[in-house]
């Protein structure tokens, strides 16, 4: 482990659209003591030629590529495997920081001695411009209230690995993020936000029409198989879960 490097884990699939753009908003972060792990998880598109240059160009940038199509659990774990830093952080191939994120977090963390933090973020539409809303950071979150809905944006959070070692991401094909974040904060007790706005959210045209649907589904596959409920305690765990969304709608999504 290397004392104030950030390890930054970004899984990548065909994001030769994207990824760049990615890339460049970690490389103008004003805190410049960072890995940068790209994971391709064999992208059919020119993803791989594009970060293998990038890999040549900046000697924090390390590509990784697996064997088998695998899912962002396993591609994430991968880079978590490889990380070399005290800080572990995540960026999406799609997603945008702003160029202080990253020394606004650690200062945060140091200046409250934090094991993990996260902060509020903004949407942009799939061609990068503003859908001009907030997803406001609560103050704090606790492993209960976290366990009924993911107020942590993964492209936001960022934890301290001598407070909590390397969390193990979880095989599921989805919501792997919000599993972590429980294990982080059921080991923790709490998170606390810098509420300032970090990171852009990219909101992708082909994801909007089933996410809803494939959102609940993953949920209660949560709820059933990682935290053992029953059919009917699953269930009651995703009308809960429902309530919070209504609850982010009205009190943490602000419209700019």
């Amino acid at each position: 482990m290397e004392k104030g490097l950030v390890s930054i884990i970004m899984p990548a699939f065909n994001s030769e659209k994207f990824i760049l753009e990615a890339i460049q908003s970690v490389k103008v972060q004003t805190y410049p003591n960072w890995e940068l792990l790209i994971i391709d998880d064999c992208s059919s598109d020119a993803t791989v030629d594009l970060i293998s240059k990038q890999e040549l160009l900046d000697s924090r940038i390390k590509v990784f590529k697996l064997i088998n199509n695998s899912g962002a659990g396993i591609a994430r774990q991968l880079g978590i495997d490889n990380a070399r830093g005290q800080y572990i952080a995540f960026l999406d191939s799609d997603d945008l920081w702003k160029p202080k994120k990253l020394e606004t977090q650690l200062n945060f963390l140091d200046k409250n001695d934090l094991a993990v933090t996260f902060s509020s973020y903004e949407l942009i539409n799939e061609n990068g411009f503003p859908l001009n809303t907030l997803i406001k950071a609560p103050n704090k979150v606790t492993y209960n209230q976290l366990f009924y809905c993911n107020w942590i944006g993964n492209l936001t959070g960022i934890y301290d690995t001598t407070k909590c070692g390397k969390i193990a991401i979880s095989n599921f094909r989805k919501r792997q993020d919000w599993i972590m974040w429980l294990d982080i904060l059921k080991a923790k007790g709490f998170a606390i936000s810098c509420q300032e706005s970090l990171a852009f959210y990219r909101v992708r045209k082909n994801s909007i029409s089933a996410s809803k649907i494939s959102l609940l589904y993953s949920n209660f596959t949560v709820y059933k198989n990682y935290h053992n409920q029953n059919f009917i305690h699953a269930g009651i765990s995703m009308l809960k879960f429902l309530f919070q969304q209504i609850l982010i709608k009205k009190r943490f999504v602000v419209k700019l």
